[in-house]
């Protein structure tokens, strides 16, 4: 499964930026510490890659030794673990520990928070996604509001929104996994990918996760999805911060590697990095070419600007 057909079942390169010439001492010598978000180095957040999007030709523990490759200790998953025999989990976990990966964050229930004749069925794919969560030893899971319904108003689908999420939050309250606290982020997708799709605004999946005011109930912002759909992405990420948990990465058009369209990464990861963000910066685009140095260039452009942040503030 991958994240196209997931949401519709619903329903060059920055080496400029940091070429290996111009790479800082941080880089070349702190990047696997800032990985652990040692505030320090200037890197309270954590890179990760959603898996979807990379190595698909591979068997699963080759697509993490990859992962490993490209510098990354971090991987989010759309289900991949769906027919997964005992055999296969076995194998996913030893090969994970042994690069020192972890799974933070998971994706692919079926269902949506903005259709109330739904929210049972929800409900019960997240209960049985949690004891596979905890296999894994993955703490977070994305949530999508699903398509809009014909008849019933946008103030009723949103009101569903949030009673779909006051309720997941009840059946996660208190649990934690691999010793974080279970989290359930809302993501936006833009309206070009999924016409028919209920929530393509950030302000308004903001708006819903304000009402529903629960510590494990938080925001995922995909760059990608809000450039498409309604740009102003650095006033929405000021805004919106306080409620983020998760970014996703990509360029547009095309869902490609920072450096390969019209969104200025080196200025979003330095407000994230000003902002003092703790949570994770996930790779979702597509490799144009090498797939292993675009990864590897993507995290250490994030690094390379948050770095500089920091240098920024002790010099000061």
């Amino acid at each position: 499964m991958n994240r196209r057909s997931f949401t519709q079942a619903l329903a060059g390169t920055i080496a400029g930026a940091c070429s290996p010439g111009v790479k800082s001492d941080f880089l070349r010598g702190s990047v696997a510490r800032a990985d652990s978000a040692d505030p320090a180095l200037g890197a309270g957040f954590q890179v990760s890659i959603m898996l979807w999007t990379v190595f698909t030709d591979l068997p699963f523990e080759q697509r993490l030794e990859k992962v490993a490759e490209a510098g990354y200790r971090n991987v989010e998953l759309v289900g991949e673990y769906e027919h997964w025999t005992d055999a296969d989990f076995n194998r996913a976990n030893a090969k994970r520990k042994e690069l020192g990966i972890t799974f933070d964050c998971t994706a692919g229930l079926k269902h949506g928070v903005a259709n109330p004749d739904e929210r049972e069925a929800l409900l019960g794919e997240l209960r049985r996604a949690l004891p596979i969560m905890e296999r894994i030893e993955c703490p977070s899971m994305i949530l999508l509001s699903g398509n809009r319904i014909s008849g019933m108003s946008r103030d009723r689908q949103h009101q569903s929104c949030v009673d779909a999420l006051k309720a997941a939050a009840e059946t996660v309250e208190g649990k934690t996994i691999n010793g974080q606290p279970v989290r359930l982020l809302l993501e936006t997708i833009d309206p070009e990918e999924n016409p028919q799709y209920f929530l393509t605004q950030l302000l308004e999946a903001l708006d819903v996760i304000q009402t529903v005011n629960h510590p494990q109930v938080r925001l995922l912002y995909d760059f990608y999805h809000e450039q498409i759909a309604y740009g102003n992405l650095i006033a929405k990420l000021e805004k919106s911060f306080p409620y983020l948990a998760l970014v996703h990465i990509a360029d547009v058009p095309g869902r490609h590697q920072p450096g390969t369209g019209e969104i200025n990464y080196q200025n979003i990861f330095r407000k994230l990095a000003e902002l003092n963000y703790q949570g994770m910066i996930a790779m979702e685009f597509h490799p144009t070419d090498n797939p292993v140095a675009q990864l590897q260039a993507a995290r250490e452009l994030a690094l390379h600007a948050a770095a500089e942040v920091s240098r920024s503030k002790i010099s000061a």
